[in-house]
């Protein structure tokens, strides 16, 4: 009897019935959307996080570069040897660490011992400045012209025409990575596309991985060598980032590296991954007061670093368009509640007339509330259907979202700032297309939403059918 009732009612007020549901969809097609696209900013924080940190990298450790003493070297300073031959081709790199002052190595050990802490990678971050040309050497001619003063038969004074200098800069960043750990560190988030990455007995060969782009502008490629500081290099791998753009050149066995840079047993940054992702605030705290004088940045310090128009729509995405959603959904359990006691109040005659033939309440109050329920799944339904629509548009579109990634002059970040080890960024940007996944949990959200909104708009309907009385049905009547 209640499901006959109920499918012939709800057929008489199809207009009304699809009135209510139509408005509790666009209520849950707007919640699915607005979830949908914050999962996939978050998603999008994710991949640009992921190109400043290692994969699996939580949180690493820096130590801020002291201020340098009055009369100290305030920039480079290269030195050739004079020769005298008219052109003369000269050469000089200038290898300097990046990203703070160095440490001991031996604080990898002590950082990997801290409570929290599952292991722990030093990693040691270089800036190269090559500078190479060549310089000619001018000639010396005296001038004969009449009417010059000069000495006897009217010569003139002696000018050096010609010569000059040319030179090439070449600015380019080294990574020093323990070949023995390489899931943790610069070299994690990369994949090796040609060649291979180094093996663990190669702790001090004089190989080198270099980035994709690095390879490209210089045209590298598996078997080329270069040189620096009068040391010859091997490019046994060509690595390219798991996202965004490479940050670091060229990556060197840590030992090497530290040779180049004149830091033996040194590190400049140390990354660390802790036993448990929810817990880093804590491991962040206990590395700070047990090992002092350090700098510990962790991914949610470093998402402060983050602006442009990710940034923007992401904050737009969890602030604005939540709270709106929010606001148009509560609407839309109200105008459905307003609609369905509206449409008791319509039916006086036929709720008194069934009360009349002794329908108790609840009855009633059960047959107004399974209608609600069943406009609010098929208000589900349509919601559910709308925001896959909206999701899917977003996905296919695709729009590109920029990720600037605020310079901190190479001290901030792991190994040495947002940007990566040894590059002093003025704002490295990173574009990233913007995805909108809806996953399992958004659905059962949805449903939820669905009943909750049924049952919201059938609590009060049914109130206003159980309080009528069959003397209402009587005065109905003309």
């Amino acid at each position: 009897m209640f499901g006959i009732y109920l499918r012939r009612e709800l057929s008489r007020r199809r207009k009304a019935a699809l009135v209510v549901a139509m408005g509790l969809a666009l209520g849950i097609a707007l919640v699915i959307t607005v979830d949908s696209v914050s999962a996939g900013m978050t998603q999008a924080q994710g991949k640009v996080l992921k190109s400043l940190y290692g994969l699996g990298t939580d949180m690493t450790v820096t130590k801020a570069r002291s201020a340098p003493k009055p009369g100290g070297s305030q920039g480079p300073n290269f030195r050739f040897d004079a020769k005298s031959s008219g052109k003369t081709s000269q050469s000089s790199d200038r290898v300097m660490t990046q990203g703070g002052q160095a440490l001991k190595s031996s604080l990898v050990g002590k950082v990997a011992a801290q409570k929290g802490v599952a292991a722990a990678v030093g990693a040691l971050s270089l800036n190269v400045t090559k500078v190479d040309g060549s310089f000619t050497q001018g000639k010396a001619e005296s001038s004969t012209g009449t009417g010059q003063r000069g000495g006897p038969g009217g010569g003139g004074q002696p000018q050096v025409r010609g010569g000059g200098a040319n030179f090439d800069v070449d600015s380019y960043s080294v990574a020093g990575v323990d070949v023995a750990h390489q899931s943790l560190g610069p070299l994690a988030t990369t994949r090796i596309t040609s060649g291979r990455t180094f093996t663990k007995a190669q702790t001090n060969a004089k190989a080198a991985v270099v980035s994709a782009s690095y390879a490209k502008q210089k045209k590298y490629k598996v078997g080329s060598t270069f040189t620096i500081s009068g040391t010859t290099y091997t490019v046994i791998g060509i690595a390219t980032p798991d996202s965004g753009e490479s940050t670091t050149d060229v990556y060197l066995p840590l030992q090497q590296a530290q040779s180049l840079g004149d830091a033996k047993n040194k590190v400049t940054t140390i990354y660390v991954k802790a036993t448990d992702s929810q817990r880093i605030a804590p491991v962040k705290k206990t590395i700070q007061s047990n090992i002092s004088g350090t700098t510990v940045t962790t991914s949610a310090d470093l998402a402060s670093t983050v602006s442009g128009s990710l940034s923007t729509a992401s904050d737009l995405a969890s602030s604005v368009g939540k709270w709106l959603s929010v606001a148009v959904l509560a609407a839309a359990f109200l105008v459905a509640a307003l609609l369905t006691s509206s449409a008791v109040s319509r039916r006086v005659r036929e709720f008194g007339t069934l009360k009349a033939l002794g329908w108790p309440s609840r009855r009633v109050t059960r047959q107004v509330v399974g209608e609600s329920m069943v406009n609010g799944l098929i208000g589900g339904v349509l919601g559910i259907a709308l925001g896959l629509a909206a999701a899917y548009a977003v996905t296919a579109v695709s729009p590109t979202l920029t990720a600037q990634l605020g310079g901190t002059g190479g001290t901030g970040g792991p190994g040495g700032g947002p940007g990566g080890p040894g590059r002093q960024t003025a704002g490295n940007t990173l574009e990233i297309a913007l995805s909108a996944p809806v996953s399992a949990t958004t659905i059962a959200l949805a449903v939820g939403l669905a009943v909750a909104g049924g049952l919201i708009a059938g609590a009060m309907g049914g109130w206003r059918a159980s309080r009528m009385r069959p003397a209402d049905a009587l005065r109905s009547v003309s």
